[in-house]
């Protein structure tokens, strides 16, 4: 990946086409299984979401090979698709967008708040 890539995010854009043409493939319910995935991990992607993409390729990797042994998309997923994509991106304490902008909030009202008070 080149500086060029990286800044205007092209090579995002490339691998989101690869992911959506795989994607594309798979059995309805897959599909369907996949547009949760996508909506539950956006939650925990950075700005420009590029500590996702190595999560979601194996995600769909997962469904790919699941699909193509012939299991349901329930015995993949399970119940909870919420708490399946949190233990993909680090665990059910795994940070989102919220909590880190939760935290710098806390951060410069305190500092704020020791400006005034000192």
């Amino acid at each position: 990946m080149n500086f060029w890539e990286t800044i205007t995010g092209s090579d995002l854009t490339r691998e989101w086409k690869a992911f959506e043409a795989r994607a594309a493939v798979l059995p309805a319910d897959f599909r369907g299984g996949w547009e949760q995935i996508k909506f539950h991990l956006s939650a925990y992607g950075d700005f420009s979401g590029r500590n996702l993409m190595p999560i979601l390729d194996g995600a769909l990797g997962l469904l790919e090979e699941t699909a193509a042994g012939g299991q349901s998309i329930h015995e993949v997923l399970g119940d909870d698709v919420g708490g399946f994509c949190a233990a993909l991106a680090g665990g059910e304490g795994a940070r989102s967008f919220r909590d880190r902008w939760r935290e710098q909030l806390n951060r410069n009202v305190a500092r704020k708040l020791g400006q005034l008070g000192g």
